[in-house]
C-alpha cells in the first residue's frame, strides 16, 4: 500500500498545535476521533484528569481561550516515534491569565496517537503548581 500521500503523524499533531494557538478549539476538536480519549495525569487535585469522547473533550477546553490567552509556542519540538500513528512534543506555550493579568508560561510533553488522521488518544504532562499560581489557585474549567 502507498502511504505517501498520507498525513504524517508529526504533521497532524503540529496541526492541532496551531489549532490550540489560533484558539480555534472547536476546530481542535474536529481533529479528535469521536472516542478520543484525552488524560492529563498531573492535572492539580480537584480537575478531572481524563476525558472520554470528543463532545466531553470539547466541553471541557472550550472555555479556555477566555481564561488563558495564549499568544506563543516559544519551543516547539515534534518526534516521530516507532509507531508510525505516534507523535511526542516538548512544547511550551506563553501568554496571561484574563482574569487577573498573571503570566502564563508553561511547558508541556505530549503524546498522541491517531487513526485515520484523527486523535484517539492524547496524553499531556505539564506543572499543575505553575499552573496554579498563574492561575492564582482558579481553575478554567
Amino acid at each position: 500500500m502507498d502511504n505517501s500521500n498520507k498525513t504524517t503523524a508529526t504533521q497532524l499533531l503540529r496541526n492541532s498545535l496551531d489549532k490550540f494557538l489560533a484558539k480555534d478549539m472547536k476546530g481542535w476538536s474536529e481533529l479528535c476521533a469521536d472516542n478520543v480519549v484525552a488524560e492529563f495525569p498531573f492535572a492539580p487535585e480537584g480537575m478531572q484528569n481524563r476525558f472520554e469522547g470528543k463532545e466531553a473533550l470539547y466541553n471541557y477546553l472550550k472555555d479556555y481561550p477566555s481564561f488563558i490567552d495564549v499568544k506563543t509556542l516559544p519551543a516547539l519540538k515534534i518526534y516521530g516515534t516507532d509507531n508510525p500513528n505516534m507523535a511526542v512534543a516538548e512544547w511550551s506555550a506563553s501568554g496571561v491569565v484574563i482574569g487577573n493579568g498573571n503570566p502564563y508560561e508553561m511547558s508541556y510533553a505530549t503524546f498522541v496517537t491517531f487513526e485515520n488522521d484523527l486523535i484517539v488518544n492524547y496524553r499531556e504532562y505539564w506543572n499543575p503548581q505553575a499552573f496554579q499560581k498563574a492561575m492564582s489557585g482558579g481553575n478554567f474549567a
